[in-house]
C-alpha cells in the first residue's frame, strides 16, 4: 500500500525487520527470518527490508543475520548501529569499523563461496537495483555531538562504507585520525592500534565466546546476567546465557532452538558442531559443559576467565598508550579521552567481576590461578547502579 502510493513520486519504503511477536514462543533470533522469508517476492520494487547486522539486537558480537541472502527477490537493507547502546554508551572507546566489516565480509554461502553479505545489500548477488545501508545514530546535546570524541569515528566509518564497502576499516580509521586528532606518524600508529583493537576488548570484557544480552536491561549500560524477572522471557539475560550447573550457552542446533536451520547448508554443518563453530560464536550456538575442552587445552570456564581478563588488560593498554600522546593531541581532546578511558577501565573491571562472580555462583568452579578474585561479592554488584549512564541512548 505505501509503496504503491510513493512509487509515482520516486519514493522508497524502508521497512524494518526488527520484529518479534508477543504471541510467539519461537526463540527470538529466529523470528525475523520466519516473518519475512515467506513474503519474498510479495514486495514492490521500491521496498527494501531493513535488517539488523545480527539476529538479536546490536550486541557487541553476533553472527550475521540469516535473512541476508534468504530473500533473492527482495531488496535487503543493512541496519548498523553507530551509537553504542550495548557498548558502553559515550564513555567507552569502541571503533565499530571492525564490526561493520566483519558483517559485510561474512560469507553467507547461499549461492556458494563468495556470497558475502556486502554482495547481498549492494544488490549484486541477486541483481537487485534498490540498495540501502542505514544507521542508528547518536546525536546528543554535547557540543561535539557524540560525547566521546571517538564516537565520531563510527559516524565516519559508516558513511564511508555506505558509499564503498570495499574500503578497509583500517584505512578509514587513518583518514579519521588525520582529520580529527593528529597527522603525526608515530601518534597515528598508536591511535590506529587502539581503534582497531577496541571493539574486541569490549567483547572480551562484556560478552566473550558468543555470550550476548548480558546487560542490565533497565538501562543497557552495565552488567546484569542475573536478571530473570521481566515481563517476557526473552527480555531477560538468563534466557540467552542459559547458565546452569551443567554449563552455559544457548543451544541453537537441531537439538535446541534450531537457529542453525536458517543458514545455508555450509553454515548449518559448521554451526552444528562445537569443534567447527568459530570460537567467538561458540556459546551463541551451543550449551557446553563448564569443563568443555578448548583447542588450547583450557576448559571453557578457564577460557571465559581469560577473555574477561584480556578485555580489561586491553583497556589498560589503551589508557597507557593515550597518556603518552599528550604532546600530539589538542588539550581538550586529550583530557576528554583520558577521562573516558579512566571510566572505561573501571567499568571493564565492573563487567568482568560481576559476570565472573555470577557465573561462578552457578558453576561452583574456582577462579583460575591467573584470575584476580574480585574485591567485592556478588550481592554488591547486584545492587550497584550504573554510575555514569545518563539514561537510555
Amino acid at each position: 500500500m505505501l509503496a504503491k502510493t510513493l512509487q509515482p513520486h520516486g519514493g522508497v519504503v524502508l521497512w524494518r525487520a526488527f520484529v518479534y511477536s508477543h504471541n510467539s514462543d519461537t526463540e527470538r533470533s529466529l523470528q525475523a527470518y520466519d516473518e519475512f522469508v515467506p513474503l519474498d517476492g510479495e514486495f514492490a520494487e521500491n521496498v527494501s527490508i531493513q535488517v539488523k547486522n545480527g539476529p538479536i539486537d546490536f550486541q557487541p558480537r553476533e553472527p550475521f543475520s540469516p535473512l541476508f541472502g534468504a530473500t533473492p527477490k527482495t531488496s535487503l537493507a543493512m541496519e548498523f548501529q553507530m551509537t553504542q547502546e550495548y557498548l558502553g554508551f559515550s564513555t567507552h572507546l569502541a571503533y565499530l569499523g571492525t564490526m561493520f566489516k566483519e558483517t559485510l565480509n561474512a560469507d553467507t554461502h547461499v549461492l556458494g563461496k563468495g556470497s558475502t553479505v556486502a554482495k547481498v545489500i549492494d544488490g549484486s548477488l541477486h541483481n537487485i537495483p534498490l540498495t540501502v545501508m542505514a544507521g542508528v545514530a547518536n546525536i546528543g546535546v554535547d557540543r561535539n555531538w557524540t560525547g566521546h570524541i571517538f564516537g565520531q569515528s563510527n559516524w565516519y566509518v559508516f558513511g564511508r562504507l555506505a558509499w564503498d564497502h570495499e574500503l578497509t576499516a583500517e584505512d578509514i580509521a587513518k583518514e579519521w585520525i588525520a582529520m580529527t586528532l593528529t597527522t603525526d606518524d608515530n601518534a597515528t600508529t598508536h591511535i590506529l592500534a587502539m581503534m582497531m583493537n577496541s571493539r574486541e576488548y569490549v567483547v572480551d570484557y562484556m560478552t566473550p565466546l558468543g555470550l550476548h544480552h548480558l546487560m542490565d536491561t533497565g538501562h543497557h549500560y552495565g552488567p546484569g546476567p542475573w536478571v530473570d524477572n521481566l515481563g517476557r522471557d526473552d527480555w531477560n539475560p538468563t534466557y540467552y546465557h542459559r547458565a546452569d550447573k551443567n554449563g552455559i550457552g544457548l543451544d541453537r542446533t537441531s537439538s535446541g532452538t534450531n537457529g542453525v536451520s536458517q543458514y545455508a547448508p555450509y553454515w548449518q554443518k559448521r554451526f552444528s558442531n562445537p569443534s567447527t563453530t568459530p570460537k567467538e560464536l561458540l556459546l551463541w550456538f551451543h550449551h557446553l559443559d563448564w569443563d568443555y575442552p578448548m583447542p588450547n587445552g583450557d576448559t571453557l570456564w578457564q577460557a571465559l576467565a581469560h577473555h574477561y581478563d584480556k578485555g580489561v588488560a586491553g583497556v589498560a593498554t589503551m589508557q597507557a598508550t593515550w597518556l603518552t600522546l599528550k604532546d600530539n593531541i589538542e588539550p581538550n581532546q586529550f583530557n576528554q579521552v583520558a577521562m573516558s578511558l579512566a571510566i572505561q577501565l573501571k567499568e571493564a573491571k565492573w563487567w568482568r567481576d560481576a559476570c565472573m562472580l555470577y557465573f561462578q555462583s552457578i558453576s561452583k568452579k574456582p577462579f583460575p590461578a591467573t584470575f584476580e578474585p574480585p574485591k567485592q561479592n556478588l550481592e554488591y554488584f547486584r545492587s550497584l547502579q550504573a554510575p555514569y549512564a545518563p539514561g537510555q541512548g
